[in-house]
């Protein structure tokens, strides 16, 4: 591959993540060449591997080469450098290392993240804050067997303290509880309430990346995050009985307006019918006239549609003649003069024969 070839691929890849997410990191720019796949970064944040470079598949000039483009392509455009704090997502917190010889100035260079020009102060410490928070404590469901650094034997979950798989019991994390994935509110309050976590998470063969599968967590704190998850659930039950309560008070309110309406257009309607053509018209969900946005307001034309349907099939035989096998046009033509005849006689209010 060509020097300048090189360049141009960093840059084009370098183009792309800025858009996405107005920061670029070297680690990204890697990911985004192929040179990285996202499993291995996530082995390396777990302590897995002993330098990010033992993962590339390129020369260590190579890498030097993207490096240097990415900060050429990063200055021409007026990208601020910001220095990352990379650390494993182990008991120790350790620093990670991006290259085998550790070589100061070239793991300076791999730390620096370059951040838009365009974010405002109060983002760029967002940012910031969110890069560099210690990361989480994780645990491997292996996908086969395997054997304890420690013990020599086994279990459901493996925590890797340095290059050496341990089991819970071994890592002193055995006295957590398991709560698998499934409920965002439960999980986030048992993780925030205990002194002690982890992230669990499975190797996904056909995606080729690690997947969260659920949280390790002291119990007391599940029983905790379990309460207030129920209380949330008894005001949320509450809210939900309150907007019930507020959207049949607006439906009630609805049917009253609407059968002063027809009453209004048509002051012959038989007594009781106004309200009845009400009632059906604005029922909630129905997609009925009464609930589009003229019904809501009352549009005579919408109103009269809502009192020719009641008509159409109360006061004429339109739907026998639909159960007969007539077509709904021809059936329509049939009664429309009967239809005609009643409208007529309740809007000028004439008493009902």
């Amino acid at each position: 591959m060509s020097q300048g070839r090189v360049a141009r691929r960093v840059e084009d890849a370098a183009d792309e993540i800025l858009r996405r997410s107005r920061s670029v990191s070297a680690v990204e720019v890697f990911t985004r060449l192929g040179w990285l796949r996202s499993a291995q970064v996530d082995e390396w944040r777990q302590g897995r591997h002993d330098s990010l470079e033992a993962c590339m598949p390129v020369r260590a000039d190579r890498v030097a080469e993207a490096v240097e483009a990415l900060r050429a392509w990063a200055e021409k455009g007026g990208l601020d450098a910001s220095e990352a704090a990379y650390t494993a997502a182990t008991r120790d917190r350790r620093p990670l290392r991006f290259t085998a010889s550790g070589d100061p100035a070239a793991e300076r260079a791999l730390r620096v993240h370059w951040l838009s020009p365009d974010l405002t102060p109060a983002q760029r410490a967002r940012l910031d804050a969110k890069r560099d928070e210690p990361p989480d404590l994780v645990a491997v469901l292996p996908s086969g067997p395997w054997t304890c650094a420690g013990c020599r034997g086994g279990g459901d979950h493996q925590v890797m303290e340095g290059d050496a798989p341990l089991c819970l019991a071994c890592a002193d994390l055995d006295h957590l509880v398991f709560l698998p994935s499934g409920d965002a509110a439960l999980s986030r309050r048992a993780k925030k309430e205990s002194g002690l976590a982890a992230v669990v998470v499975q190797y996904n063969r056909r995606r080729k990346r690690y997947e969260r599968r659920g949280v390790l967590v002291e119990e007391e704190a599940l029983r905790r995050a379990e309460e207030r998850c129920l209380a949330d659930e008894d005001a949320r039950a509450r809210r939900r009985d309150r907007d019930r309560d507020r959207r049949a008070e607006q439906d009630l309110d609805l049917m009253a307006r609407m059968t002063e309406r027809i009453v209004a257009l048509f002051p012959g309607c038989p007594p009781g019918r106004a309200e009845e053509i009400a009632g059906h018209a604005a029922v909630r969900g129905s997609g009925r006239v009464g609930r589009t946005a003229a019904g809501r307001e009352l549009d005579e034309e919408a109103v009269t549609l809502a009192v020719v349907a009641s008509v159409r099939h109360l006061d004429t035989g339109y739907d026998e003649m639909l159960m007969n096998g007539v077509p709904r046009a021809e059936a329509r033509a049939a009664i429309r003069s009967k239809v005609d005849a009643v409208l007529t006689r309740w809007r000028t209010g004439r008493p009902h024969p």
